[in-house]
């Protein structure tokens, strides 16, 4: 399959080291990303979209989130800048959800686990279906894709 990332590289210059459950929640990701993902790039009426597989390198520079892409070969495609703005309240909202999951797992019963599980699914949900409008006409990513790409952008947030 052509429409998808076969590899992805997070730009850790300047992010402050991540707590063992970011740490984890960034190893998930991007493997769960790596084994199952759909990313194409749209037709453009100026230009040929280039064919995947692709690299992607995700970063934060001057306040923007940077998606840097590559052909599968590491030639450079191009990049596109997103304002991290319509991102701020969702990823907070997530932070503070996931500190109340971490605790919770270390010591109510599940029943109280899974109520802020749930919770934390559905502002999970929400960010990544932030992330799809932002991407629209830049690059095409079916659900689970976006919430895999919005823990990683969580990760630099983190930052």
């Amino acid at each position: 399959m052509t429409n998808r990332i076969c590899h992805i590289d997070i730009d850790e210059r300047g992010l402050k080291a991540a707590t063992p459950e970011i740490e984890q929640e960034r190893r998930v990701a991007i493997f769960d990303l790596l084994e199952d993902n759909s990313f194409a790039l749209p037709k453009r009426e100026d230009r040929v979209v280039p064919d995947g597989p692709y690299r992607l390198a995700l970063a934060i520079r001057e306040g923007r989130l940077v998606f840097d892409i590559a052909s599968e070969s590491a030639e450079r495609l191009g990049e596109f800048h997103l304002s991290l703005g319509p991102f701020r309240q969702v990823v907070k909202d997530y932070f503070q959800i996931c500190e109340s999951y971490f605790d919770a797992v270390k010591r109510l019963p599940p029943s109280q686990i899974e109520a802020i599980d749930m919770a934390r699914r559905g502002i999970h949900n929400e960010g990544a279906r932030v992330l799809q409008e932002r991407l629209t006409g830049k690059a095409d990513v079916d659900l689970d894709t976006a919430r895999r790409l919005f823990t990683l952008i969580c990760v630099l947030h983190w930052g």
